[in-house]
């Protein structure tokens, strides 16, 4: 059965997003990950967003040709959730397939032979399939920053959700990649 895998920059304190929801606070970090981001996009085949993250995405990735990912991160296989869009080009590429129920897709897709499937940003939609346990390993990528207030990873409020730790690496300037898998 295929991994979804879920990836975001954080802070110390939990947010991924200032206030505003400003997301170039990670700068710090960001050119760490593309080394460890080439690695995990030899174990992904499947890109999964939400429909805001895709948004952002498809104003950069496919015309980021400076970028070392970007041709593997263009190249998988993208499936968006969203109930306003009905499509979802992808420049040049292949678009997205365009889903409306997460946890239907989810689970289809987990179903299917291929590799893992990749969840980055789309905060709403990890939140959910967080609470469904269909999340099968959660990697923060801690930059050494604290904003007070934000947009926050984790749900607020309901049952606890246990992680065990898979790994913590460090990097320079004092970032840390950690990653989780969902408790039992």
């Amino acid at each position: 059965m295929r991994r979804l895998v879920f990836q975001e920059y954080v802070t110390l304190d939990g947010y991924a997003a200032g206030p505003g929801g400003e997301l170039d606070l990670f700068d710090t970090v960001a050119e760490q990950a593309d080394d460890d981001n080439l690695e995990l996009l030899e174990s992904v085949d499947t890109m999964l967003l939400g429909a805001t993250t895709y948004r952002l995405f498809i104003g950069y990735w496919p015309t980021a040709t400076d970028e070392v990912i970007a041709p593997k991160l263009n190249a998988l296989r993208k499936v968006v959730v969203s109930s306003t869009l009905d499509t979802a080009p992808w420049g040049e590429w292949e678009p997205a397939e365009v889903v409306t129920d997460p946890i239907a897709a989810v689970t289809e897709l987990k179903a299917e032979d291929g590799k893992d499937i990749i969840l980055w940003g789309s905060i709403s939609l990890f939140q959910t399939l967080l609470v469904a346990g269909l999340v099968d390993e959660v990697q923060l990528r801690v930059c050494p920053l604290v904003l007070g207030a934000g947009k926050s990873v984790f749900p607020a409020g309901g049952a606890a959700i246990d992680l065990e730790l898979i790994e913590a690496r460090p990097w320079a300037r004092g970032g840390v990649l950690l990653r989780y898998q969902p408790g039992n």
